[in-house]
């Protein structure tokens, strides 16, 4: 049972217009216990279309509001979130699964998007040109996209929510939000502690519900000018076709395939640890996690005896349990995943090498395992999930070609102490974000997303609020005597 000091967060509601709509039309499930933890409304087409007007409505006076007066708006609901964090880390392991240490670094986390764009709200600026006309100028003015829809996945509820919101609002937008239907009432934490934060009624707006009749109302209305996503390729891809017609503009963080290269001359320790973090945080079921561990013949022995060392000694149970290290998978489709990936490649010739425990239904066994080769499933597909296959390599070359021949390209690590390796294999990569000598890669300063199958368009860093603006020229005659 979630412990909250202030109960209010908890709604099991939408937001339309600043009114909150109660129906207990679907259930919201506790994956670590299988049971229903709250209910929220399915929202209707016809409700869909009452939330674009009101963000369009809410918008003439939001675009109009200095920089500095919605960047200290945003200030606000940055110091509310990390003033309410265990409350919002309680909520979200709940309906997430994730330990609770987990969930108050994602609390952590999604608050600093929020104060990055707050101080970004500030530096939105313009341009003059020079006019090859004497009589005119021309100005370079950076103007808000418009109504913004955002549809934001199951697995960080929180940290989804804030960096795709915190820029949009800084630039001038108005939101229409869809979160997960496996994990609402983060989003709606949110919504509640923006509203005492002073954010207008209408700038945010938070629709629960089946994604189907939801998306595509948003995709096909004129006034949604922006779709944010982030989920499966084959989701995104879908979204984007339903939004060609009305040309929106597009931001897609979608799947990955990740390599983890570990080179003979690298620290073994520094790599093994990097491994830990890239690939069981939130139980593998990340987006940029360590999906192929590719590791050089010299080193390839010890390294998979420290890290069978390691996963070994993880502690699996359920998120609000002391000391857990991986909480339950989402659902049982999660399950049935990482159980026919381990199947293919056991019957393919791999092998495990660390001990198998004996778990409820809604936990996956973390696991390593060796002699992995590209014909297993697990080669290229996305597990989701805390286990870690490891492909033996023998050259430089070798490793690129692997690591690159995937149609996926949003993260990439490796290992090496060797500076001309550095340069040259972080070159050749061809992923969005490439990490050397570290198994972290997100933080609001920097920008994130893939090229490829993986993806459009950048989130964080100073990229991530031009992903809400568009560049108006305006040319200005008529200012000296001729």
């Amino acid at each position: 049972m979630m412990k909250l000091c202030d109960s209010d967060l908890f709604r099991q509601a939408a937001l339309i217009d600043g009114d909150w709509i109660e129906r207990a039309d679907m259930q919201v499930i506790n994956p670590a216990t299988g049971q229903v933890m709250g209910t929220m409304p399915d929202m209707t087409a016809e409700e869909t279309e009452r939330a674009i007007l009101a963000a369009e409505t809410a918008m003439r006076d939001w675009r109009t509001r200095t920089h500095a007066a919605r960047a200290d708006l945003l200030m606000r609901w940055h110091d509310l979130v990390l003033e309410h964090t265990e409350d919002l880390a309680q909520i979200l392991t709940a309906e997430q699964g994730k330990p609770l240490a987990e969930s108050r670094g994602e609390v952590a986390y999604g608050a600093s998007f929020i104060r990055w764009f707050a101080e970004e709200a500030r530096r939105i600026d313009g341009a003059i040109i020079p006019s090859p006309v004497p009589s005119k100028k021309i100005l370079a003015m950076k103007e808000p996209v418009g109504v913004c829809a955002i549809i934001t996945p199951w697995n960080f509820p929180i940290a989804m929510i804030t960096r795709k919101v915190a820029p949009g609002l800084a630039a001038g937008c108005t939101m229409v939000i869809k979160p997960s239907d496996f994990t609402p009432y983060s989003a709606l934490a949110l919504a509640v502690l923006s509203e005492r934060a002073g954010i207008p009624k209408g700038v945010l707006n938070i629709l629960t519900g089946r994604p189907e009749e939801i998306g595509k109302t948003l995709t096909a209305s004129p006034v949604v000018r922006k779709l944010s996503f982030t989920g499966s390729t084959r989701v995104g891809a879908l979204l984007a076709e339903q939004c060609a017609p009305t040309l929106k503009k597009l931001s897609l963080e979608l799947g990955g395939n990740a390599p983890f290269i570990v080179f003979d001359d690298a620290d073994l320790e520094a790599a093994v640890e990097g491994a830990m973090l890239s690939k069981f945080r939130n139980g593998g079921q990340t987006c940029v996690c360590a999906n192929r561990i590719l590791v050089q013949a010299g080193i390839h022995d010890a390294f998979v005896a420290a890290l069978s060392e390691r996963v070994d000694a993880l502690k699996v149970g359920p998120g609000d349990a002391e000391g857990s290290d991986i909480g339950p998978m989402i659902n049982a489709a999660a399950i049935k995943k990482i159980t026919t990936h381990v199947e293919d490649a056991l019957s393919k010739g791999a092998r495990r090498s660390t001990a198998a425990r004996e778990l409820a239904a809604h936990y996956a066994d973390p696991m390593v395992l060796t002699d992995a080769t590209s014909d297993m499933q697990l080669a290229s597909e996305e597990t989701f999930g805390p286990v870690a296959p490891i492909f033996r390599f023998e050259t430089e070359d070798e490793a690129i070609a692997f690591a690159n021949g995937t149609p996926y390209g949003l993260a990439a690590y490796f290992y090496t102490r060797d500076l001309a390796r550095a340069f040259r294999v972080g070159e050749e990569l061809e992923f969005g974000i490439v990490a050397l000598n570290t198994g972290v890669v997100s933080h609001a300063e920097s920008p994130f997303g893939g090229v490829k199958a993986s993806g459009l368009g950048r989130e964080g860093a100073r990229e991530g609020i031009e992903e809400y603006l568009e560049t108006k020229a305006f040319h200005m005659g008529g200012l000296y005597d001729s």
